[in-house]
């Protein structure tokens, strides 16, 4: 039987080429699920487009992503022997995106798999105390990043006819949505929503778009003091390990959170031709979260 902390680290790594071949374009790449979504896409033969604001969003309580944090996502990958291009660009600005995408082509002749992860949460709030700035911020991010990533992204993997496989990162708060978390809720519902559209449009063109539905995960989106205090607001100073307690008991399966590398499993998964003919699917990857919620 697995005990608490074995999904919080990799045991050796896969390496069996499912994506020899591939360029992918990861966004939110610095860090946390973002980096582990480059690395284990670069592990199965991917080389890598790297894509990261690397700067702080004022609506949320952790500190950013920096740009010795997107550096080291590259360090990573070329010790696996990949190529990476990493460009700091904020998935709000279209035109940025666009040059990315350009300029990795150039650099490795295709694109074949896009990622679009950038995402924040802020602190919770009622949906009335939220104010239109955090809103707007939220969806710009969660939603029309999302949106702007996969437009640019698309022409030219239509154009290369060669199939594709677009994988987007929603949440298990869009399958049930939580109190105090509407921007969020929103966005990532928003974001299920462009998925079925876009598995629709172009499914023609033998580009697949799904989207993984990621429960609570151990990065810096849960682990911090904000969090903390959202969940258990009648301690003082909660801890990681006071909120481990909550957050397993909303789990069949009796973890308080999964490691990324847990998400970016799916994410390769559905990258692969191992999916080949998958299209159109919500996937949550969450310890049975979305089952057991209310």
């Amino acid at each position: 039987m697995p005990h608490e902390g074995e999904t919080h680290e990799p045991h050796g790594r896969a390496m069996s080429g499912r994506v020899a071949g591939k360029v992918a374009l990861v966004t939110g790449a610095a860090r946390g699920q973002g980096r582990s979504h480059a690395v284990r896409l670069a592990e199965e033969g991917a080389d890598i487009i790297a894509i990261d604001i690397a700067a702080p969003v004022d609506v949320v309580a952790y500190d950013g992503a920096t740009m010795e944090d997107l550096e080291e996502t590259v360090r990573l990958i070329e010790a696996l022997d990949r190529r990476v291009l990493a460009r700091q660009v904020d998935v709000r600005q279209r035109s940025d995106l666009q040059g990315v995408v350009t300029d990795g082509i150039a650099e490795f002749g295709r694109l074949d798999i896009v990622v679009p992860n950038a995402g924040i949460c802020p602190p919770g709030a009622p949906f009335w105390e939220i104010s239109e700035h955090e809103w707007a911020t939220v969806l710009a991010i969660n939603l029309t990043g999302v949106w702007n990533t996969v437009s640019v992204a698309v022409p030219p993997m239509i154009e290369a006819g060669k199939g594709g496989s677009v994988v987007l990162t929603s949440s298990s708060s869009a399958i049930k949505s939580p109190p105090n978390l509407s921007d969020y809720s929103a966005s990532k519902k928003g974001v299920i929503a462009l998925m079925e559209t876009m598995a629709v449009e172009l499914g023609a063109h033998y580009i697949r778009v799904n989207a993984i539905c990621p429960g609570s995960v151990d990065t810096p989106m849960i682990q911090n003091e904000a969090m903390y205090r959202f969940v258990r607001p009648e301690l003082e100073n909660p801890s990681r390990e006071d909120c481990a307690e909550v957050f397993r008991s909303m789990n069949p399966i009796p973890e308080p959170w999964v490691a990324p590398r847990d998400i970016s499993n799916a994410v390769v998964w559905l990258a692969s031709d191992e999916s080949r003919f998958i299209t159109g699917v919500t996937l949550p990857v969450d310890l049975g979260l979305v089952v057991n919620w209310f």
